[in-house]
C-alpha cells in the first residue's frame, strides 16, 4: 500500500492520477471488505468523480492541497451531506447528513477523496467493532480475531491496505486501541485541538476526533490538516498549528520519557518485555527515562464510564423519534410510542444509558457522578505534575493484545479494562498516540502509547516517530 507522503508525492509529479490512486485502493476494498467488513457503504461514484475533479484542477495548473489525490475513509458517526451517517444503529438507519463536518471540510480542502464510511461500535460505544448493527469487524491480522473498538473498522481498513488514512473518533481510546489491535498508527489530539462539529456525541467531554494512519508520518500531515480552531465548535481551541512533520528531530537527546509508577503491573509477559524493549531503544536513542508517580490514574476507567455514560444517556435523549430517531408510528399511547421508538438502540447502549441514568438521578448523583468529576480532576492534577518533570509519558496501549471474537462476551468488565490504559487520556485531556512495537508469541501486533500535554501533539508524534523508526 502507497502511504500518504507517496500518494501526495506521486499526485503532484504527475507520476500517478487521482483516478487511477482512487480505483486501486477502490479494487482493494471490494477484494478484502466482504470478509474484513470494514466499511459500511463505499462511495465509489462520488469518490472517482471527485477524483477526477482533482485531475482537472492538476491539469489546468492549480495549487493542489495538502492531502491532495488520498483517499481517506470516515467514521459512521462523522457528517458528510447528503451521505448517511448511521453510528451503525438502527436507531439512525435513515439519516442523512444535512450538512458537512468541520473535519471533512477540511479534508476537502485540502483536495483528499473521501472514499467511504466505517464500521463502528452502535454510538461508539464498545472495544471490540461486535455491537455495530451491521455486523462485527475482523482484524486483518487474524480475522478471527476483534480489531478493537469503536473506530475498529477506520483501523482494519488502513491495516488491511483498502485506504491509506481514516478518521475514527476517540472517546476512552476508540482509535489508539484498534491501531494498537491492528498494528497500526492511532493518534487522539489533546481535547480542543480539532473541532466536533458534526460529530455525533456519545460523551461530549470525551469526544475527539483522531487519525489512523500506516505510520507516524502519515499521522501528522492529517493532524496538521485537521486542528484548529472552529467558530462552530465553543470547545475547539486557539492555537497555532504547528508543521508536525517537520518537527522531528534526528534523535531524542535531551527529551525525558516518563515511565508511570506500577502501569506495567499484570501485564502479560509479551507486552511487559515489548514495553522494556520500547524504554531500552528510547534510551539508546539519546532520551532520558524518568519514574513518575500518577496515583490517581488506576481509578481512571470507573471514572470514565460513569461519567461518560451520564453524558451519553444526556445525549441519546434526543432519540425518542419525536425529534430524531426511529419512529413507531403503530403505538396505541405516548408511553408505548416512547418505548417502542427506543427499543431500536443495542444492548451496550442500553446498558450505558441505564448505567449514566442511575448515576444522574437526585439519590445518586453526588455519590456518582459528582465524586467521578472530583476523581477526575485529581486524575488531570497528576498528569499536570507529571509533565513538570518529563516531556512524554511512555505507557502500555492495551493490557491484552486482540482477542478472539466472542471470547468475552459474558465478561462485560473485561472489555471496559481493555481501555483501561487509554481511559486515562481523555479523562485527563491529554494528546496520546498508539504506534505498532512487534507483535506477541501469537504473531499479534503489540502498541504501546505516548501521552502528551494538551497542545504539544508534536512531543508524542516525534517520541513516536523515533520509536517507529528503530524497528
Amino acid at each position: 500500500m502507497m502511504t500518504v507522503d507517496q500518494i501526495i508525492n506521486a499526485f503532484k509529479s504527475g507520476e500517478k492520477s487521482a483516478e487511477e490512486i482512487t480505483r486501486g485502493f477502490l479494487d482493494v476494498i471490494a477484494q478484502k471488505n466482504p470478509e474484513i467488513n470494514a466499511f459500511v457503504e463505499v462511495f465509489e461514484e462520488g469518490a472517482l468523480a471527485r477524483a477526477k475533479e482533482l485531475d482537472q484542477k492538476r491539469a489546468r495548473g492549480e495549487k493542489l492541497g495538502a492531502l491532495a489525490g488520498v483517499p481517506v475513509a470516515i467514521k459512521d458517526n462523522i457528517l458528510f451531506k447528503d451521505h448517511k451517517a448511521t453510528c451503525c444503529s438502527k436507531m439512525l438507519e435513515n439519516y442523512v447528513a444535512s450538512y458537512t463536518s468541520t473535519v471533512v471540510e477540511k479534508l476537502l480542502a485540502a483536495d483528499a477523496v473521501i472514499i467511504g464510511r466505517t464500521n463502528m461500535d452502535e454510538f461508539a460505544m464498545g472495544s471490540t467493532n461486535q455491537t455495530s448493527v451491521y455486523g462485527p469487524v475482523k482484524n486483518p491480522v487474524d480475522v478471527t480475531r476483534v480489531p478493537g473498538g469503536s473506530s475498529g473498522g477506520s483501523a482494519a481498513a488502513v491495516a488491511a491496505g483498502m485506504v491509506p488514512l481514516a478518521l475514527g473518533t476517540d472517546t476512552g481510546g476508540s482509535v489508539r486501541q484498534p491501531a494498537g489491535f491492528c498494528g497500526v498508527v492511532g493518534i487522539k489530539p489533546g481535547y480542543g485541538r480539532i473541532s466536533r462539529y458534526g460529530v455525533i456525541a456519545f460523551a461530549s467531554s470525551a469526544d475527539q476526533v483522531g487519525v489512523l494512519a500506516a505510520n507516524v508520518k502519515d499521522a501528522a500531515l492529517a493532524l496538521e490538516v485537521l486542528a484548529g480552531k472552529d467558530a462552530h465548535d465553543s470547545t475547539s481551541l486557539e492555537a497555532p498549528v504547528p508543521a508536525y512533520a517537520q518537527l522531528f528531530s534526528q534523535d531524542l537527546k535531551g527529551v525525558k520519557v516518563g515511565l508511570p509508577k506500577g502501569f506495567l503491573d499484570g501485564l502479560s509477559d509479551d507486552i511487559k518485555q515489548k514495553m522494556d524493549e520500547a524504554a531500552a531503544q528510547l534510551q539508546k536513542q539519546g532520551a532520558e527515562l524518568v519514574e513518575v508517580d500518577v496515583p490517581h490514574a488506576k481509578y481512571a476507567a470507573p471514572c470514565y464510564y460513569i461519567i461518560t455514560s451520564a453524558e451519553a444517556s444526556s445525549n441519546l435523549g434526543r432519540y425518542d423519534g419525536i425529534r430524531y430517531g426511529y419512529a413507531d408510528e403503530a403505538s396505541a399511547d405516548l408511553n408505548s410510542y416512547y418505548e417502542n421508538s427506543r427499543a431500536p438502540f443495542g444492548l451496550e447502549v442500553k446498558k450505558r444509558i441505564i448505567i449514566g441514568t442511575f448515576a444522574l438521578t437526585s439519590k445518586n448523583y453526588e455519590e456518582c457522578f459528582l465524586k467521578a468529576m472530583k476523581v477526575r480532576e485529581l486524575i488531570r492534577d497528576d498528569f499536570k505534575k507529571a509533565f513538570e518533570k518529563v516531556d512524554v509519558l511512555l505507557t502500555p496501549t492495551s493490557p491484552t493484545t486482540a482477542f478472539k471474537l466472542g471470547q468475552h462476551d459474558e465478561d462485560p468488565l473485561a472489555l471496559y479494562l481493555a481501555d483501561l490504559y487509554t481511559c486515562q487520556g481523555n479523562i485527563g485531556g491529554l494528546a496520546g498516540v498508539s504506534v505498532p512495537f512487534g507483535k506477541d508469541k501469537d504473531g499479534l501486533p503489540v502498541g504501546v502509547q505516548f501521552y502528551g500535554p494538551i497542545l504539544q501533539e508534536e512531543k508524542i508524534l516525534n517520541a513516536a516517530y523515533h520509536l517507529e523508526k528503530g524497528l
